[in-house]
């Protein structure tokens, strides 16, 4: 299913990836992200992301605009944003995204001890990494069966409907 198969009025949770498509912007990707985002910012559907997925976000928002502003590789790009405090200070992009997502309007859910818990079992159960299964917690806690993101992996777990871009 894609995101023009969600209905008016759906509650869905956002994933960290289609922040990045809309933000990057991806040429084939970005545009139903845009789409899903102006959705939500017009109440035509119900938006949910956590503190964690945000958190996700701004990490690799941070990376990708060191590796394009100072030409540093990806690869050991945690280290070096480390060592390098004033270059972090002078990254922009995290900020100015967590700032236009908080016009959007999207409901930014807490994450718990006890969501964290279950999402070791969610990984145990349906083979997802610890963020993803921690969605699933999340999601599972407040009720959620929409999910927005176009990670395939989400499609193992029974009761979720995943919603890609394309």
């Amino acid at each position: 299913m894609t995101f023009l198969d969600l209905p008016s009025g759906q509650a869905v949770f956002v994933d960290a990836n289609i922040f990045l498509y809309y933000f990057r912007p991806d040429p084939i990707l970005g545009p139903p992200c845009d789409q899903l985002l102006q959705r939500i910012e017009n109440g035509d559907i119900q938006g949910y992301t956590s503190a964690h997925v945000l958190n996700e976000m701004v990490h690799r928002l941070m990376t990708e605009e060191a590796h394009q502003r100072f030409g540093w590789p990806m690869n050991g790009m945690a280290r070096r944003l480390r060592t390098h405090p004033a270059q972090v200070r002078s990254l922009s992009r995290p900020r100015q995204a967590i700032d236009e997502l908080t016009v959007i309007g999207l409901q930014i859910l807490p994450i718990t001890g006890g969501q964290v818990s279950r999402s070791v079992d969610h990984s145990n159960q349906h083979g997802l990494l610890s963020s993803d299964a921690l969605i699933v917690s999340v999601m599972q806690h407040h009720g959620l069966q929409a999910l927005a993101s176009h990670d395939a992996d989400f499609d193992r777990v029974p009761g979720l409907t995943r919603y890609a871009p394309v």
